[in-house]
């Protein structure tokens, strides 16, 4: 009885979590379609302007941001567990770095502009590269947690390093596109850019739904084999799916960092580790921060808009250490 009912408890403490995540995130949704230079009620918008702005303007930006956010804390989510290491996450790691790389190798090559679904078809290419690379490392050299994160980081600062060549040899209007990659922003998507959406919503609901299989994952792969799981096609298909939502990720927002980190960390140790829940929450919470993040990107400075991406890096990066501290690497 005594553990029927802390599994109750447990299970009532991740429900109520949920209301509270999807009350503050639908407060925080309407908050960033009213607030701005003109302040507009989402629900009665009075005149041409204020509809213009909010259907042109506002509605794409809020959608991408929380498409961003969702997947990018469920991918880390993942990576946390196929890799074994609660430190892993798409920038830490490089991932978004190799996605942003395949993208400025794609701007410089087609002598037109490339279409949403071809950006992010570029950028999962690049994400999925250097998730194999990682992977195949974790499992075939065993390198060491430590180890992993210095690969990870090496792997971010060579595709900067390219980044950084192209922005030397490039023009006015690709030098802008790519400060746009690398620094991380969801102003100005558009509805045909939300278009990768139709692929990525649904595959961002399947992945919510996994987590029982993560669960066992988590207790060994000899383990989980005799459970009835295959082991080998799960830990593909989850690759290619973090590889789809962090390209996808890049091509509508550029390189956003630490939202897979903070998120599904911050869950763990304050709800536990049951993938179930934390799969889906943090889908939640990710689209929740970044949401709040764009919102004050857009009016902390008033004449002026902050990167997104500099303002999550202010935020993850002080947890990112205060995690290594508390780490014992091996």
């Amino acid at each position: 009885m005594l553990l029927n009912d802390l599994i109750l408890r447990q299970q009532a403490k991740w429900k109520f979590s949920f209301w509270i995540v999807s009350a503050l995130l639908l407060a925080t949704c309407l908050f960033s379609l009213a607030i701005g230079e003109l302040w507009i009620l989402p629900w009665s918008p009075d005149g041409a302007l204020e509809q213009q702005l909010l259907l042109q303007l506002r509605f794409p930006r809020l959608i991408a941001a929380l498409a961003i956010g969702a997947s990018l804390a469920a991918s880390g989510a993942v990576l946390q567990v196929l890799l074994g290491n609660p430190l892993a996450e798409p920038g830490v790691l490089g991932i978004s770095g190799g996605a942003s790389l395949a993208l400025v190798i794609l701007l410089f090559a087609l002598p037109f502009a490339p279409t949403p679904m071809l950006t992010m078809l570029a950028a999962m290419g690049g994400a999925l590269l250097f998730t194999l690379v990682l992977v195949g490392l974790s499992r075939r050299r065993k390198v060491s947690t430590a180890r992993l994160l210095l690969i990870g980081v090496a792997l971010g600062i060579l595709s900067g390093s390219v980044v950084t060549w192209a922005f030397y040899f490039s023009d006015d209007l690709n030098l802008r596109q790519l400060m746009y990659w690398l620094m991380g922003s969801v102003g100005g998507v558009s509805w045909s850019q939300l278009s990768v959406l139709l692929l990525v919503v649904p595959v961002l609901c399947w992945l919510s739904i996994q987590g029982k299989k993560l669960d066992l994952l988590m207790l060994g792969e000899t383990q989980a084999r005799q459970l009835g799981l295959d082991v080998a096609s799960l830990r593909w298909r989850f690759i290619l799916i973090v590889s789809l939502l962090v390209g996808a990720s890049v091509a509508l927002g550029g390189v956003i960092g630490f939202v897979g980190l903070v998120v599904p960390h911050l869950l763990r140790l304050s709800l536990g580790t049951e993938n179930r829940y934390l799969l889906p929450l943090s889908a939640l919470c990710g689209a929740l921060l970044l949401a709040v993040a764009d919102t004050l990107s857009r009016i902390v400075l008033p004449s002026a808009e902050l990167p997104v991406g500099v303002l999550t890096t202010t935020i993850g990066a002080p947890v990112f250490v205060w995690m290594l501290l508390r780490s014992q690497f091996d």
